[in-house]
């Protein structure tokens, strides 16, 4: 299933980033009493009743011309004088959020009342065919929840009285806004048939060029400015009579170095890009090779446990001999934490040199991801690797193996059903994974191990 958003939107100063955080259960987004706080995106993970989705902070939204129509005579002050430079930067943000998002939270505040600003962005929302709920922020007590209904004049649907400082309320507002998910029901758009590779990387890694040396035309902008590609861009083709789909994605950049803009939405973009995505492909600079941004883009595909495949590009820049794949390579898996399952392949782009070894080594990748062990065979190779490794003991306990399974592939899941889960060390879970994977490869993919206690010993 593909991973679900809710945005949350609303004017300066309503209270989005603490809603955010107490939804999200950390203290992710500065909250000041200052309008304008939040200028970039801020996602995080929550859950509500089983349901699994990303929370996605806004700055806020103001609608400046409409407020010049209201009252043609006067200059009007922004809301917000602490992102003054950033205005309209802002509402393109908000406004792709409302795009790419699957339900939206509109917040208000019930001390300020229902003000010309909070009816700019109900016009915005209006225009959208997304679940919508409103939430009528720092209504702590009885008297205020009540003058939440004034609210209801947006046009928007229900209204929900919320304190998200303190936490009331917020659990009927998300009872109402989760359930209207496209959680497998027919909203969602429905995914090709087809082997989907994902371009990922830092800005100015090549991305958009390899893309078009592999399909063998320009169909990609090509700049040597990072940032060009803003949007994750699907392009279809046909492999040796494979359907294939590369999703191009913008750069994804350090936190601290993402300009004001649309491009704050274009690592939503490539998160959503990850999550639907078969097989990763991670684009190293050889000049630079591994850099901390790198590391970041990789944490984020091992997160959505994809597939992966490390391609260093401009490999034709590089002074090299016999031995500096092999240096290189070694430095890629010691800084990336990379065991020997990923593969790393040197190209050029500019060149072509062993492009075409992409898509076959994608394929490969894939088909492994979607092996699935007999349950026999599993649990013969889990006898043999406990006869060669005594498991770990704690305070004269022993950990025993009753049964192994393999539960799903994609990505390849193993349970392990012991006498006591909590025996279990990360070195001998480790120790498993290379058991299995020194017999069945699960070449560039992740897999999971799970271990279940037993109540009952035999």
């Amino acid at each position: 299933m593909r991973k679900l958003f809710v945005a949350l939107v609303g004017r300066p100063n309503v209270g989005k980033s603490t809603l955010f955080n107490r939804i999200v259960g950390r203290p992710r987004a500065i909250v000041e009493d200052i309008p304008g706080t939040t200028r970039d995106r801020l996602y995080g993970d929550a859950e509500w009743n089983g349901v699994s989705f990303t929370v996605v902070d806004t700055g806020g939204l103001e609608i400046i011309e409409n407020r010049k129509k209201r009252t043609p005579q006067d200059q009007p002050v922004p809301l917000s004088l602490a992102s003054i430079g950033f205005i309209e930067e802002i509402r393109q943000q908000a406004e792709i959020a409302i795009a790419e998002a699957d339900a939206i939270i509109m917040l208000v505040d019930v001390l300020d009342g229902l003000t010309p600003a909070d009816a700019d962005v109900a016009d915005v929302l209006r225009r959208t065919d997304k679940p919508v709920a409103v939430a009528a922020n720092r209504a702590d007590n009885e008297e205020r929840a009540q003058a939440a209904v004034e609210f209801y004049a947006l046009g928007l649907g229900e209204v929900f009285p919320i304190s998200a400082l303190h936490g009331t309320g917020i659990g009927e507002l998300l009872d109402q806004i989760v359930p209207a998910l496209p959680m497998g029901r027919g909203e969602e758009e429905e995914e090709p048939e087809a082997l989907k590779i994902a371009l990922m990387g830092r800005p100015n890694v090549g991305k958009s060029s390899l893309l078009n040396k592999m399909l063998g035309e320009e169909r990609a902008i090509v700049s040597p400015i990072p940032g060009t590609t803003r949007d994750a861009t699907d392009t279809y083709l046909t492999w040796e009579g494979q359907p294939v789909v590369l999703i191009d994605t913008a750069g994804i950049r350090r936190r601290g170095r993402i300009e004001q803009g649309i491009e704050k939405y274009s690592v939503l973009r490539a998160m959503k890009a990850i999550a639907r995505s078969d097989v990763a492909l991670l684009l190293l600079d050889a000049q630079d090779l591994v850099t901390d941004q790198d590391a970041h883009v990789a944490s984020y595909i091992l997160e959505q446990q994809r597939s992966i495949i490390v391609l260093v590009n401009k490999w034709d820049l590089i002074e090299r001999d016999t031995y500096t794949m092999d240096a290189y390579t070694k430095q890629i898996r010691a800084e990336l934490k990379f065991l020997d399952y990923v593969p790393v392949l040197f190209l050029s782009a500019l060149t072509g040199q062993r492009v075409s070894k992409v898509l076959p080594l994608a394929f490969q990748v894939y088909q492994e991801r979607m092996v699935r062990i007999a349950t026999g065979e599993l649990n013969r190779l889990v006898e043999e690797a406990v006869s060669r490794h005594t498991p770990p003991h704690k305070a004269g306990k022993q950990l025993r193996f009753y049964y192994a399974t393999q539960a799903s592939v994609d990505p390849p899941t193993f349970v392990f059903f012991v006498n006591d889960a909590r025996l279990v060390h990360f070195s001998y879970e480790r120790y498993l994974e290379n058991q299995i994977r020194r017999q069945y490869g699960y070449l560039g993919t992740p897999i999971k191990l799970v271990f279940r206690s037993r109540s009952k010993e035999p």
